[in-house]
């Protein structure tokens, strides 16, 4: 196995199992070489705590972004979560252009909505510059909510496959070379996820747990791109990583007071195992 170094570019969330809290020890558990940039620095993440604390971090972006091209550090892979602002956008892309490796995979989650809704303090104009960062994805990993959003869609809560290829095409047609879309429900007893790589459709269909956690989505997308830097397919990284978070949903189950986020870290020997 080839030692990789990516990067990943996302908030810290210093209590909440979220975000780079999450990705940091996912993708150094599956062998990788994790450098961090923090786009902010909260005190807890923003589901279910109040008087959290704040740190928007984006004004330090170019100024690391410079520090590394001078010290001509480059990265195998560019793996990117929550971005705060249109700004951020703008600088990730800049990064992408300066501090990639050639072969460089470029892992868009663009985390901005569920639920059918946008999450607190984006909007239209954050959704446009979000556009323009899935065009630039290798992989483009957004739920059913940010696809809609994405393409410009209607969201619906229930849907056939016809809804579900539209979301895909369209998302590829964005300018993403492949896509996994995420929480792809045809049944209300399971849910799934749609893999369209290298123009070929899967999908992989997994059951469905009522009681949801904070940081899933993360949890996921980190898991996704360790598999599919140790080598497997998109296809293969998306089921490891769709397996995994059913259980760490499980085990979380059994902490009644673990309400805040998914207790990830005592399952990690699954995911390992699955490497």
């Amino acid at each position: 196995m080839d030692y990789q170094r990516v990067l990943t570019v996302q908030d810290i969330s210093c209590v909440g199992q979220c975000s780079l809290t999450v990705a940091l020890p996912i993708l150094s558990a599956c062998g990788l070489e994790t450098c961090i940039l923090p786009s902010a620095v909260l005190s807890t993440h923003t589901g279910g705590f109040t008087g959290y604390t704040f740190r928007d971090l984006t004004e330090d972006m170019p100024a690391i972004e410079a520090h590394w091209v001078k010290e001509k550090i480059r990265f195998d892979a560019v793996y990117t979560g929550y971005l705060g602002s249109a700004k951020q956008i703008d600088y990730v892309k800049s990064m992408l252009r300066s501090l990639s490796k050639p072969e460089c995979l470029a892992v868009v989650d663009p985390a901005m909505a569920d639920n059918g809704k946008l999450y607190v303090g984006f909007d239209e104009a954050f959704v446009g510059c979000m556009r323009t960062l899935a065009a630039e994805a290798d992989y483009l990993l957004p739920n059913i909510t940010e696809a809609a959003f994405l393409t410009g869609t209607e969201y619906r809560e229930s849907y056939d496959e016809a809804y579900a290829d539209a979301l895909a095409e369209k998302l590829l047609a964005l300018g993403a070379k492949n896509l996994i879309l995420t929480g792809v429900s045809f049944r209300p007893e399971t849910t799934g996820v749609l893999v369209f790589e290298k123009g070929e459709r899967k999908y992989y269909e997994h059951r469905k747990i009522a009681q949801g956690c904070h940081g899933t989505g993360d949890v996921y997308a980190s898991a996704f791109v360790g598999a599919l830097l140790r080598g497997k397919s998109a296809y293969e990284a998306a089921c490891i990583a769709a397996d995994y978070v059913v259980a760490c949903i499980e085990f979380t189950r059994r902490l009644p007071d673990h309400w805040y986020g998914v207790a990830f870290e005592p399952v990690l020997g699954e995911l390992m195992k699955k490497l």
